[in-house]
C-alpha cells in the first residue's frame, strides 16, 4: 500500500501539505469542502505536487518537512527545479557567498553613497581609471 504525501494551491495563492493513504479520494474531499478547515475556506484547490512513500511515517514525515519550507523551496519543487531547492535549503546568509562587492567592517571608509563604496564609477558611466 502506498502512502501519498502531498501538496494544495489554494484559490489564495497558499499552500496546503497533507498526507494520506488514498490520494485521489482525499484530493476528492478536499475540493467538495469535507478536507481541512484550511482548505473549505480557501477553494477551489488544486493538486500540485505528490510523492509516493512505503510507509505512513514515511509520509507523514515528509509533509511535516515539506510543510515547513518557505514558499520559494516549495514553488522550486513543485517546479522540479532541484538546484534552487537546495539553494533554498541553505540558510539566507549562506545564499549568495559570492558578492562583486566585498565586505567591509563598518569602521571601514566608504568612498560613495550611491553604491555604498562599491563600484560607484562603473554605475555613472565613467572611467574608473
Amino acid at each position: 500500500m502506498a502512502f501519498w504525501t502531498y501538496m494544495l494551491r489554494c484559490s489564495d495563492g497558499r499552500y496546503y501539505t497533507g498526507h494520506t493513504d488514498d490520494l485521489e479520494h482525499r484530493i476528492g474531499q478536499h475540493q467538495s469542502g469535507q478536507g481541512s478547515q484550511f482548505t473549505r475556506r480557501r477553494l477551489p484547490v488544486t493538486l500540485v505536487w505528490s510523492e509516493a512513500f512505503s510507509s505512513r511515517i514515511e509520509a507523514l514525515e515528509a509533509e511535516r518537512i515539506v510543510g515547513g519550507w518557505s514558499r520559494a523551496k516549495k514553488e522550486a519543487m513543485i517546479a522540479g527545479n532541484w538546484s534552487s531547492v537546495s539553494h533554498f535549503a541553505r540558510p539566507p546568509r549562506e545564499r549568495f557567498s559570492t558578492s562583486a562587492c566585498p565586505e567591509r567592517l563598518p569602521s571601514q571608509a566608504v568612498e560613495g553613497l550611491e553604491t555604498n563604496g562599491c563600484g560607484g564609477d562603473e554605475f555613472r558611466g565613467e572611467d574608473a581609471s
